[in-house]
């Protein structure tokens, strides 16, 4: 009998994160759909980046269950997390790559870290993954100083997705991006996940990355999900800090995606 793939790749259940006697997350519970992009934006420092975090054991939560894939997540030392950790990649807020390291040297250190493949293989699979993200195998061959904002975001993306993950995090995936570079970024993400089926966990305050990317979107404040749902649904809530951010000043040329 075939089994069954979960509706949910992530679960988050009554969570409870803090640090010292600050609560960060505050009895928070959130479902991310299988094969769905969605945008999680807030006020900043309000949590969004510890939530991501938490999610994949970097952050130890305080109370509350975390399931990924079907898998139960305690912490980054537990054997079932560090199991779980194949089945998604991370692109960190400013990219994160080795400076040290050529692009293809970072694009395959996850492969040295969890695989067991040879060099030439490894090659295969670095020009693979830049021609994926829109770069090409002579990028390879540079270093993370020689790069573009935009390149960066690219390669870091090329990196995450090496292990050929379930699950893309991606923490806010156009910070320091032109308007042109981030719409091409954007571009990039929609079309990964519809030609592999992932599930994109995107960390933005970026309202174009939520109207135009994104499936669903969640809205946290006071350390909750407030309000969850297709943009046009947030658009018409009435929480003061929902409504704050898209009915601002900043916010007034937003129009919802044709459904």
């Amino acid at each position: 009998m075939q089994e069954v793939a979960p509706q949910f790749a992530i679960r988050v259940h009554d969570l409870v994160v803090g640090f010292g006697k600050t609560v960060v997350i505050d009895h928070l519970s959130l479902d991310v759909r299988r094969g769905e992009i969605l945008g999680l934006v807030g006020a900043s420092g309000g949590g969004k980046s510890v939530l991501m975090r938490t999610i994949i054991g970097l952050i130890p939560r305080r109370s509350g269950e975390i399931e990924v894939m079907g898998s139960m997540i305690s912490g980054a030392n537990d054997r079932t997390t560090q199991a779980a950790a194949g089945r998604w990649g991370i692109l960190f807020q400013q990219g994160a790559l080795f400076s040290s390291l050529t692009v293809r040297q970072n694009i395959q250190f996850p492969l040295r870290e969890n695989l067991v493949l040879s060099q030439a293989l490894m090659d295969e699979i670095a020009t693979a993954k830049l021609e994926m993200v829109g770069l090409t195998p002579e990028d390879g061959d540079k270093f993370p100083a020689e790069l573009s904002g935009g390149m960066t975001k690219r390669v870091a993306l090329a990196r995450a997705l090496a292990l050929d993950p379930a699950i893309v995090f991606l923490d806010e995936p156009t910070s320091g991006l032109d308007p042109i570079a981030a719409g091409d970024f954007d571009a990039l993400i929609k079309t990964l996940q519809k030609t592999l089926g992932l599930t994109v966990f995107m960390v933005t305050h970026d309202l174009a990355s939520l109207n135009t990317v994104c499936d669903r979107v969640a809205a946290l404040a006071d350390g909750k999900i407030v309000a969850i749902g297709p943009m046009r649904e947030l658009l018409q809530s009435e929480h003061p800090w929902v409504r704050a951010y898209f009915h601002g000043k900043r916010s007034q040329m937003l129009q919802p995606k044709a459904s």
